[in-house]
């Protein structure tokens, strides 16, 4: 059964991200930022981010523990058809299912590379039994999902057009807002201001970030939510507490 949301109530969502490159930096990870700016524009929090090796029981492990506590979950490399590409089994083991050929997925596969085919790259067509596929009209290559985890490629250029089929098939609720105000002041003045806004407005997430060698100004103050009216309640009592002189600019993100 779905649960209840009021509107002002966000979806929770987790990233998993698979690959020894990664936690050795061979590769530099490119996808959770292009990830949660995606998910803000949809409305969906995304509360948990964990990095983690490419080790069948411990992705399905994770995957298995992500998927009964958030609304939507985001697996983000292993789905090559190499050695140590083992996601596609791993979240079938988290489901206590088999990873099979899907024969749409094979069918993709065998049209794309014809005379070229191989066995490794009939590897690519394995889905965790029950799987549906998700495609676009403008990005028609099939994204696997299962339940509630979608398994999404670890290259940065690939995983990022698969934003386009995320925002199809999970949109429709509010995106946050988002508003900034710059300031000359450092953290240490702005405290005693940021604790009185963040009091009386609680349904407002309030960040600050200090910025170095810029001369402009020293810190950015972020106010998100939900509720416009909120949001810019926030933003507004925040400025307006501000010592003239010190405020810079506002910006809508």
């Amino acid at each position: 059964m779905a649960l209840a949301r009021s509107p002002l109530t966000p979806k929770r969502a987790a990233a998993l991200i698979i690959g020894n490159e990664l936690l050795s930096g061979k590769v530099a990870e490119l996808n959770v930022v292009v990830l949660a700016r995606t998910l803000r524009s949809l409305g969906i929090v995304l509360d948990r981010v964990l990095m983690v090796p490419d080790e069948r029981a411990l992705i399905a492990q994770e995957v298995a523990r992500l998927a009964a506590n958030h609304d939507v979950v985001f697996t983000s490399g292993g789905v090559g058809p190499t050695h140590d590409d083992v996601t596609v089994a791993a979240v079938a083991d988290a489901f206590n299912v088999q990873a099979v050929a899907h024969p749409v997925l094979e069918g993709w596969l065998r049209s794309a590379y014809r005379e070229h085919i191989t066995e490794g790259h009939l590897l690519m067509a394995r889905a965790p039994e029950g799987s549906r596929l998700v495609s676009t009209a403008e990005h028609s290559w099939p994204t696997i999902v299962k339940e509630n985890v979608w398994v999404l490629p670890g290259i940065p250029e690939i995983f990022a057009m698969k934003m386009q089929v995320v925002v199809s098939e999970l949109g429709g609720a509010p995106a946050f807002v988002s508003l900034s105000v710059y300031t000359t002041l450092d953290e240490g003045p702005l405290k005693p201001l940021l604790d009185r806004v963040v009091f009386e407005h609680a349904s407002v997430e309030v960040g600050s970030y200090p910025k170095w060698q810029e001369p402009r100004y020293k810190t950015k103050v972020t106010f998100d939510g939900l509720d416009e009216h909120a949001v810019y309640a926030a933003r507004d009592a925040f400025a307006l507490s501000l010592p003239e002189g010190t405020r810079v600019e506002f910006t809508e993100d």
